[in-house]
């Protein structure tokens, strides 16, 4: 399954790319784009757990970026 979500308050392209870097480690994660630029993100993840691995993404998102919220 592959989904797009809009991103508020991402602040710098440099934290975009180490969103995107660990978010393409996470376990059942196809691909992974964190555009600064856009301020979106593309998700193409396994579609029977998409729902756990969102909340894993929204937790390192949370690390690298604080302030970054994703819009499910």
């Amino acid at each position: 399954m592959k989904k797009r979500f809009k991103l508020t308050d991402l602040d710098c392209a440099n934290c975009a790319a180490k969103m995107e870097a660990a978010i393409k480690k996470i376990d059942g994660v196809q691909d992974a784009t964190v555009s600064f630029m856009a301020q979106k993100m593309t998700i193409e993840a396994d579609d029977a757990r998409f729902d756990d691995i969102m909340k894993e993404i929204v937790a390192v998102c949370k690390k690298v970026e604080p302030d970054c919220v994703i819009n499910l």
